[in-house]
């Protein structure tokens, strides 16, 4: 494991852009060290949201390339997944009618429910999007129109992190949606150090974003150590390094 005077190393698999930064930044102000090791690549399909009275966005990416692709809501109600999300589209200059109470699929179904039934209502998202949003939505009553704005894959050079588990040099790791799991494993699979890395994670802390993330990684074999309250990352961040801590005897 590594050096305490370094800080816990902590890998965290968020896009390479602007938000491993400020991932990085947030870990190192909590006292660890932070492993940027990118998951998921962002690319952009061209496309804009399908026009509807109701469209739900899942992510701050698809707004912002909702933007570049020139739409606008026009009349449309907006429903945003979380704080982040409902922030882009603020920035953008759209209103925002929903955030549920739950930053996920099931909350945001749990959300709309009361009013969706006979409304048409577009989800504008990532071509990875959980069916439970547009299963959920359906079952109470909407026609659904999906619009993929971006794919995600896997970084060619992803893998640091998986190669760190595998030698028993990583504290912790932050996992930001079920991909990130499936590719975290992938990676390590490429490298021929699945098993090395496996036993690596079971000897640290693993943090999830959310239920949704939780279940992929127990169905994957991986244990689960921690899951905020709150689906955002800064509550994940938080949440290991206090984990850490706790288990360390550290004091921030």
């Amino acid at each position: 494991m590594s050096d305490e005077a370094d800080g816990p190393r902590v890998a965290v698999f968020r896009p390479d852009d602007e938000r491993i930064e400020s991932a990085g930044e947030l870990l190192r102000s909590l006292g660890a060290e932070p492993v940027a090791d990118p998951m998921l690549e962002v690319n952009p399909t061209g496309a804009a949201p399908a026009a509807a009275p109701l469209v739900v966005f899942t992510s701050k990416t698809g707004v912002e390339l909702a933007t570049e692709a020139g739409w606008e809501p026009g009349d449309a109600d907006l429903a945003a997944i979380g704080p982040a999300t409902a922030a882009a589209a603020r920035e953008a200059g759209w209103t925002v009618d929903l955030v549920p109470e739950e930053y996920t699929s099931a909350g945001l179904v749990a959300a709309l429910r009361p009013r969706v039934a006979g409304e048409r209502v577009t989800v504008a998202r990532s071509d990875h999007g959980s069916d439970v949003l547009l299963d959920g939505l359906r079952d109470a009553g909407a026609d659904v129109t999906e619009t993929v704005l971006y794919r995600l894959a896997r970084p060619a050079g992803a893998g640091d992190s998986a190669e760190l588990a595998a030698a028993g040099d990583l504290d912790a790791a932050a996992f930001t949606s079920s991909l990130t799991v499936d590719n975290f494993l992938a990676a390590a699979a490429d490298r021929g150090v699945e098993a090395a890395a496996r036993a690596g994670l079971a000897d640290a802390v693993v943090g999830v974003i959310g239920p949704p993330t939780a279940e992929t990684a127990a169905d994957r074999g991986v244990d689960v150590d921690v899951i905020p309250e709150e689906a955002s990352f800064e509550a994940l961040a938080t949440a290991v390094v206090d984990a850490l801590d706790a288990g360390s005897g550290r004091e921030r």
